[in-house]
C-alpha cells in the first residue's frame, strides 16, 4: 500500500546512474582477512556451517547441539551452547595480550586514559563484583546514562560478565526519555555521572536523573562516576560513588556461563510514531555475528588501532565500539566529545595522535567535514589509515569520493555498511579484500545473509527498479523480540511479508546484484506521479561543487499533490541564498529530471540529526507543513529546529 493506503504502490523510479568503479588495491587484498570470492557460494549452500565456523573461533563453556532453530518469526541460535561475551572480549586475550592497549580514551577537554587488556579485565571484574554486592544477578536490568568514557565500557562488560542485562540510554536524551526507558525495562540499578562534557558545556546528568527517579520505582541503587569532579547531590542509602564502591573490591570475578539465548541487552529505538521499542539481543548469536563482521568487514587485526566515532547509546557503539573490536583483540579508540570541538580538525588530530588504522564514521560526519573545507586536513598526518568505513545512512557518491580522496588518499578501501539496531550486525557491505566498490552502494549482503528487493506483494523486482528491502533468512545477531511487547515485534517486522524481515527501507538492485539503499520507505517522494527516493535527490544536490549536505522532503500541495522541498548546507565560503537557489534548481532538473525540480530550497548551516548521524526528515516535514514539531529528544542539537523554523518562514 502507499502511504495513504489508497492502493498498490508503483516501483520507485531510480534516475541516477553511477559509473565509477574501484577494485580493491592489490596490496590490501593480499593481506585481507578474507579475499576468496567462493565464500559467498559456500555460505549460501550451507549457512549453518558457515556461521558455526566463526562460533568455533570463540570460547564456549558448553557446546551447542543445534546451530539454528527457525520457527518464523522466532529464531534461536547455537541451541544448548553456554558462553560469556565478557569472557571472550577479555579473558580469552589475557595469555597473549594482557599488556596490549584495549582502550585508548580521549576526553573532550583533552584529558586521556589508556587501559590494557589486563587492566580492563581487572576494572570489569571489580565493577561486576560491586554489582553482585548490590544484589544484581542474572537477568536483572541495569540502565547506563553516561557519556563515552571508560567506565561506560567497563559497566557494559561487567553486566555481560554476570548475566545482567544492560540498557544504555544516550546521555543526550532528556530525563523524561530516560525515565520511560528505565520503567519499561524495570531496571534495578542506574549508572550515571556527576557531569558530562558536550561542546564545552558541562551537562549535569546526576541532577537530571534526580528529577525523574522518584517516578522510577524499580531503581534501588544509583552508582555515580566522578567524571567532572564537581560533586553531585547524593541520596543516602540509594546513591554511591563508583570509586568508593569499587575500592578494595576483588579484581577477580569468574564469568558466568550463559545460555546462548540468554538476554544480553535491551536497546531502545524510536519510530516515527508510538513509544520507543526495546529491541532485545541475546548472547551467543549476537556475539558470533558481531565477531564475524568485525573480522571480515572491518578487516580487524590484532595490531589495528581502530576508531568508530559512534556513541555507545546507539547500536553501532555496542557492536563496533565495544564488543566487535575487543572480540578481535584490537585496540579501540573512544572519544567523548563532538567531532569539531575545540576545532574542526579534532578528528584528524585524534587519528594522527593514536595512529588510527581503521576509521568508521557516519556520512553526516563526512559531509560536515566537507563543509568545513579541506584546509583542516592539510597539516594532519593520516598516513596510518588503511581502511575507512561508513555507517548510519546511505552515503552520497560525491561524499564517498571526497572520503576516498581526501581522507584515505586514494589508497584505503571504503566499506559502506547498511544495518540496523534490530539486525545487531552489519548486513550489506563490501568485503574490502575482494569487492569492487561503487560510490554510494552498500554492494552485497554479507556472506550468510540473504536480502532482496521486493514489490508490494513480496516478489523480487527486476534490476533497476526500487522497492522494499527485506531479509529472507534468519541471521545470528537478529533481534529476538520487543521487550515486554511480543505482538509489536511481529507487527513491526514480520506482518507485511510473513516469514520475511521487513527492514522499513527502500532499495534497488543493479545489474551486478549490488544493492543501493534509497532511504526509509516512508521517505519516498511522490512527485508528478513518480515515486522518487530522497537519497537520489540528495545525492544529486551534494554532487554540486557548492553543496556540502542536503535533505529532501515532500510537502503537500493543493494542486500538485506533493512538491519537493530541499534543505541545503553549502560549503564554507560559498554564497548561499543570493546566488545559488535558481542554479541548484536547474542543476537538479539536468542531473535527474525536470520532474525532480525543487519547488523550494532552504539554506541552513545545520540539519537536524541524531547523535548517530541520521537526518531527521520527519521533523523537516513537520516544519514544511507548518505542523507542531514532533519528538526532538533524539537530536544531537535540538536548537537546530528553532533556527530551521525561522529560516523556513523567511524562505517561504
Amino acid at each position: 500500500m502507499d502511504k495513504s493506503g489508497a492502493g498498490p504502490a508503483q516501483p520507485i523510479s531510480t534516475l541516477l546512474e553511477e559509473k565509477r568503479r574501484f577494485p580493491p588495491p592489490g596490496g590490501f587484498s593480499h593481506q585481507a582477512n578474507i579475499h576468496d570470492p567462493a565464500v559467498y557460494e559456500r555460505a549460501r549452500q550451507d549457512p549453518d556451517s558457515f556461521w558455526e565456523g566463526f562460533a568455533r573461533e570463540l570460547i564456549w563453556h558448553r557446546p551447542w547441539h543445534q546451530v539454528l532453530q527457525w520457527d518464523p518469526p522466532h529464531a534461536q541460535w547455537f541451541l544448548g551452547g553456554h558462553t560469556n561475551l565478557s569472557h571472550n572480549c577479555l579473558d580469552r586475550h589475557l595469555p597473549h595480550r594482557a599488556d596490549k592497549p584495549a582502550l585508548l580514551w580521549e576526553g573532550e577537554p583533552g584529558d586521556s586514559r589508556s587501559l590494557t587488556y589486563g587492566e580492563l579485565h581487572q576494572e570489569v571484574c571489580r565493577f561486576a563484583n560491586l554489582l553482585t554486592d548490590l544484589g544484581v544477578g542474572k537477568g536483572d536490568r541495569v540502565s547506563l546514562y553516561m557519556p563515552l568514557i571508560p567506565e561506560a565500557v567497563i559497566a557494559m562488560l561487567a553486566c555481560a560478565r554476570i548475566g545482567a542485562v544492560h540498557n544504555v540510554v544516550f546521555s543526550g536524551f532528556s530525563p523524561e526519555a530516560l525515565q520511560e526507558r528505565i520503567n519499561n525495562a524495570g531496571s534495578r540499578i542506574l549508572v550515571t555521572v556527576d557531569g558530562a562534557y558536550r561542546r564545552g558545556q558541562l551537562l549535569e546528568l546526576k541532577e537530571a536523573t534526580d528529577k525523574v527517579l522518584a517516578d522510577c520505582p524499580s531503581v534501588e541503587k544509583v552508582v555515580v562516576v566522578r567524571r567532572a569532579g564537581k560533586g553531585a547531590p547524593m541520596t543516602p542509602g540509594r546513591d554511591l560513588w563508583w570509586d568508593e564502591g569499587v575500592a578494595g573490591v576483588s579484581t577477580q570475578c569468574p564469568s558466568t556461563p550463559l545460555d546462548s539465548e540468554d538476554m544480553l541487552f535491551i536497546l531502545y529505538t524510536s519510530g516515527t510514531t508510538g513509544k520507543p521499542k526495546g529491541v532485545v539481543h541475546t548472547t551467543g548469536g549476537y556475539m558470533v555475528g558481531v565477531y564475524a563482521t568485525t573480522r571480515w568487514v572491518l578487516d580487524m587485526k590484532e595490531d589495528d588501532v581502530y576508531w568508530c566515532t559512534a556513541d555507545i547509546g546507539w547500536i553501532t557503539g555496542h557492536s563496533y565500539v565495544v564488543y566487535g573490536p575487543l572480540l578481535c583483540g584490537a585496540t579501540t579508540v573512544i572519544y567523548e566529545g563532538a567531532p569539531d570541538y575545540h576545532a574542526r580538525d579534532r578528528m584528524w588530530r585524534i587519528i594522527e595522535k593514536y595512529h588510527v588504522s581503521v576509521f568508521y564514521t557516519a556520512p553526516t560526519v563526512v559531509r560536515a567535514a566537507i563543509s568545513w573545507g579541506r584546509e583542516w586536513l592539510h597539516e594532519r598526518d593520516l598516513s596510518s589509515l588503511r581502511l575507512l568505513g561508513s555507517v548510519g545512512e546511505p552515503i552520497n557518491p560525491e561524499a564517498w569520493m571526497w572520503y576516498w580522496e581526501k581522507v584515505g588518499g586514494g589508497r584505503c578501501p571504503i566499506v559502506d555498511t547498511w544495518w540496523q539496531t534490530e539486525t545487531g550486525m552489519i548486513m550489506l557491505t563490501p568485503l574490502p579484500g575482494l569487492t569492487e566498490l561503487k560510490p554510494g552502494s552498500a554492494t552485497l549482503p554479507f556472506p550468510g545473509v540473504e536480502a532482496e528487493v521486493v514489490d508490494e506483494q513480496g516478489q523480487p523486482l527486476p534490476h533497476g527498479q526500487g522497492g522494499y528491502l527485506v531479509v529472507t533468512r534468519p541471521w545470528p545477531a537478529m533481534l529476538r523480540t520487543i521487550y515486554g511487547n511480543p505482538k509489536r515485534y511481529i507487527q513491526a517486522y514480520w506482518n507485511r511479508f510473513p516469514g520475511i524481515y521487513f527492514t522499513g527501507d527502500s532499495a534497488r538492485k543493479d545489474e551486478d546484484g549490488y544493492i543501493w539503499v534509497l532511504g526509509r520507505a516512508d521517505d519516498v517522494l511522490n512527485i508528478a506521479g513518480h515515486r522518487l527516493s530522497t537519497m537520489e535527490v540528495e545525492s544529486a544536490l551534494v554532487a554540486h561543487p557548492a553543496v556540502a549536505e542536503a535533505a529532501a522532503i515532500g510537502r503537500s500541495h493543493p494542486i500538485k499533490g506533493e512538491v519537493l522541498v530541499c534543505f541545503v548546507t553549502v560549503k564554507v565560503g560559498t554564497d548561499g541564498p543570493v546566488n545559488l537557489e535558481a542554479p541548484l534548481k536547474d542543476y537538479i532538473s539536468d542531473k535527474i529530471s525536470p520532474i525532480a525540480r525543487p519547488d523550494q530550497i532552504v539554506f541552513t548551516a545545520e540539519l537536524p540529526k541524531t547523535q548517530s548521524g541520521k537526518i531527521m526528515r520527519r521533523l523537516l516535514r513537520d516544519i514544511a507543513e507548518g505542523r507542531a514539531v514532533g519528538d526532538v529528544s533524539t537530536l544531537s542539537d535540538p536548537s537546530t529546529i528553532l533556527t530551521l523554523q525561522e529560516k523556513y518562514k523567511g524562505a517561504a
